[in-house]
């Protein structure tokens, strides 16, 4: 079974025989024993900080179908590696353009993505609401925001929703965590400790999601919720904010409140908060330990992991731009 790997400042990366050797570097450059990774094992991989490689690598990872993600040192996500399709339909790709065309059925959909959202951000708060945290007021209002979603006419209107529900619900962060305050959420740059985690592990989500529809006959590029643009994937974006609390956001408070990642994890420097490779290697370790858990589902009757159910949403996704099925978001049962 493939699996994902991350390298931390891999140094230069290459192919040797039917594996990959990359060189890693410590962080005053020095220069570490080599590694090696048998290139059957290899599903994608996340790479933070420098990596030397030349286009006889890419080519070769590009054989293998394996993407390769890239993280700059502020732990901003730089951009993928995207090996050619190899699952190509026409019929959905034309039906997946006459989805976003048409407004109604483009509608459709991004209301299910900002449903499942807003669903899965209140169960995390009911989850610790049940656990004596004072967020009555916050689940409220957040209610009262998630039933004006299914008379919202617009993209535009939907994601204004959005954004109010999230904001209410960074409210509740202060109180759901014990060691660190998360106060206004700040980004590009993040300001503190809390937003340094979210804008990370969003990132994480998004190239998650990109490389599960990687696999899929789904065009990454042609989104319903965020507007396709330039140099981006958005379709990964629309499928991120249903799996973001339960992948990022449930890491985040294990990892701060289990003192897995700490303060002295990151460095606080001129008008930005960076998050260091321990802290990094912590949050990837709890993030991995998330992805591989699994849970009973309830219509396949067997156990999948939180990484599979990415999966499975791309293909409801795809079943109801076919019109085989109805698209319904994933919603925490548990």
């Amino acid at each position: 079974m493939r699996k994902t790997y991350y390298l931390f400042n891999p140094g230069r990366l290459s192919r040797k025989d039917n594996t990959l050797k990359f060189s890693p570097v410590d962080e005053e450059g020095t220069e570490l024993p080599a590694k090696f990774i048998p290139v059957e094992s290899v599903s994608d991989l996340y790479v933070f900080g420098s990596l030397d490689a030349n286009s006889a690598l890419y080519n070769f990872l590009g054989k293998e179908n394996i993407s390769v993600h890239f993280f700059d040192y502020y732990e901003h996500y730089s951009g993928s590696f995207y090996p050619k399709e190899y699952l190509l339909a026409g019929k959905m790709l034309v039906n997946q353009v006459g989805h976003y065309q048409h407004s109604k059925k483009r509608m459709i959909i991004a209301r299910k993505f900002i449903e499942g959202a807003a669903f899965n951000m209140l169960k995390n708060l009911r989850y610790y609401q049940n656990r004596n945290k004072d967020l009555e007021m916050v689940i409220g209002s957040m209610e009262q925001l998630s039933n004006q979603i299914p008379s919202v006419n617009s993209v535009e209107e939907l994601m204004g929703i959005e954004g109010n529900i999230r904001q209410e619900y960074y409210t509740a962060f202060d109180e759901i965590l014990n060691y660190f305050e998360m106060g206004k959420r700040t980004r590009q740059p993040p300001l503190n400790e809390v937003n340094t985690l979210i804008s990370f592990g969003n990132m994480m989500c998004y190239s998650l999601c990109l490389s599960q529809l990687y696999h899929t006959q789904l065009n990454p590029t042609i989104s319903f919720l965020h507007e396709p643009g330039a140099r981006r994937y958005s379709l990964a974006l629309d499928l991120a904010e249903i799996f973001k609390p339960i992948l990022v956001d449930r890491t985040i408070f294990r990892v701060l409140n289990k003192k897995e990642v700490q303060a002295s994890d990151f460095s606080l420097e001129l008008n930005k908060c960076v998050l260091k490779d321990s802290g990094k290697k912590a949050f990837v370790k709890a993030w991995e330990e998330r992805l591989n858990e699994t849970i009973q589902h309830r219509v396949l009757k067997k156990h999948v992991s939180y990484k599979h159910l990415v999966k499975l949403e791309c293909y409801k996704l795809s079943k109801h731009i076919l019109d085989m099925e109805e698209y319904k978001p994933f919603k925490i049962w548990w």
